[in-house]
């Protein structure tokens, strides 16, 4: 049984199917034949989540998977839906907590952890996160506000593996390496995401437009007409 938020040092044995299926070694025990070579440093953490406050960079998958970008694109319009995967967890609304943390803040953890390292730190493992969890129906809850508009949500069956609760507690992290949460508020990493979703929306149509006129530039070339 896990305690929350999640301990550096808590037991691996994550409820997942893919690790039950065959990825039986973490990338900590991996590392275990080289800690006496390789200094380094583990860095663990649930969800990055958020973009560049400037709209320059963010998530873009093909395809997407992940919860924030899922609920913006029903937003945005692009889709009709977002699935709640089991609306009866043991938590306060019914519906999976989860950690969310800012790419900006895992930036920053990134160059402590090597600065870290530059002044003679051991070897080390840290978690990364906000110590706050936020459930499904928050993270829809507040994008509505955040984006001004509807977005529909159907309730569909528990997937298998999903724990009730993953939030991290990155104490440790903060006291060793100097970690300071700068961005560990949901709504403002969902004002970041959509602020770059909006631009990557225009960027996607702008994309397939060149790559349609490409397609045709190259059929008339090669058919010569």
């Amino acid at each position: 049984m896990a305690s929350y938020p999640i301990p550096y040092c808590q037991h691996y044995n994550p409820p997942n199917p893919l690790y039950k299926r065959g990825f039986k070694e973490t990338p900590q025990q991996r590392l275990r034949g080289i800690k006496n070579i390789i200094k380094h440093v583990n860095l663990r953490y649930f969800n990055a989540a958020g973009a560049d406050p400037d709209g320059e960079i963010g998530e873009w998958h093909e395809p997407e998977t992940h919860l924030i970008p899922l609920v913006l694109d029903v937003a945005s319009g692009r889709r009709e839906d977002i699935k709640i995967f089991g609306p009866d967890y043991e938590t306060p609304d019914g519906t999976c907590i989860r950690d969310y943390i800012h790419v900006i803040d895992l930036g920053n953890a990134h160059i402590l952890a090597l600065e870290y390292l530059l002044n003679a730190g051991v070897s080390d493992s840290f978690n990364l996160g906000n110590g706050n969890g936020f459930s499904v129906k928050e993270v829809i809850e507040t994008a509505k506000s955040v984006t001004g508009r509807s977005i529909k949500a159907v309730e569909s069956e528990r997937r298998p593996g999903d724990p009730p609760v993953l939030v991290g507690s990155a104490e440790k992290a903060k006291v060793v390496l100097g970690w300071k949460l700068i961005y560990n508020d949901l709504a403002i990493i969902i004002e970041t995401a959509w602020k770059w979703h909006k631009e990557v929306k225009t960027w996607r149509k702008y994309l397939l437009l060149s790559h349609a006129t490409m397609s045709k530039r190259f059929f008339l070339n090669f058919s010569g007409e």
